[in-house]
């Protein structure tokens, strides 16, 4: 398991985010508008709705919420402005690639253990700065970035959709036992270092099912989980149930 990462597929650079995103938010919108003609929009007159054109294709979308925070980066190497850290992001919404003598931004990957690899390109990004130091450089940075997915065939989405569910679908402990807690090694003041989408994956099969983890062991903040606390791992019942959140 790792955590959340961009590829960039024409040079194989990879961006790496500090923590996995708080959120992940997917919105499908289909290949749908108003029926129009040369002169204007079709109106519906006597009819309940617009009438529609079905142009095939449509548009996926992915909003991360992703949090980074100098302090949580080890000190040897920890920088003093949060922005040394978010901006490789912020390049990957520029126009640096060129598809058919146009300017474009590069096509990336968004990759995330084993469930998660989806090609697309940064529409959208923005960041919201606080914990400023007295010069004025921010420490903290609350990031949004959207992904949009590339065009592929329904078949190729689909399969891909089905291999996402057959890897969360293979946890290495069974319901009844337990996992220990591992530290990461970078605790810090209200950040134990212990990695809890990484427990969910061995205990449930999948980063996404942390919240289901956490509320099986009464767990209120995931980040503050001592290293070396053994969690019950939640019977098939509950890890079958809709998965929800993002990662800690």
């Amino acid at each position: 398991m790792e955590r959340v990462a961009f590829l960039v597929d024409e040079t194989g650079v990879r961006v790496d985010c500090l923590l996995n995103p708080e959120t992940v938010q997917v919105t499908r919108l289909a290949g749908v508008r108003p029926r129009g003609l040369a002169d204007g929009q079709l109106t519906g007159a006597g009819l309940a709705d617009d009438p529609l054109a079905f142009t095939g294709g449509g548009r996926t979308e992915l909003v991360l919420d992703l949090l980074f925070d100098t302090d949580l980066v080890e000190a040897q190497t920890r920088p003093g402005d949060v922005r040394t850290l978010t901006r490789p992001l912020w390049m990957l919404a520029e126009n640096s690639a060129v598809e058919h003598g146009w300017l474009r931004p590069p096509l990336v990957r968004l990759v995330w253990g084993k469930t998660w690899n989806v090609p697309g390109v940064v529409v959208a990004i923005a960041e919201r700065f606080d914990a400023f130091t007295g010069t004025g450089s921010p420490r903290r940075s609350w990031l949004r970035l959207k992904l949009v997915r590339m065009a592929e065939s329904a078949d190729q989405a689909q399969e891909g959709f089905a291999d996402e569910l057959a890897a969360a679908t293979t946890p290495s402990a069974a319901p009844g036992t337990a996992v220990v807690a591992a530290g990461d090694g970078s605790a810090v003041p209200g950040y134990s270092g212990v990695r809890f989408d990484l427990l969910a994956h061995d205990a449930l099969g999948s980063p996404l099912r942390w919240r289901l983890l956490a509320e099986h062991n009464r767990i209120t903040d995931p980040l503050t989980v001592p290293a070396g606390t053994a969690l019950a791992v939640p019977p098939v019942t509950a890890a079958t149930t809709p998965m929800g959140g993002g990662t800690p």
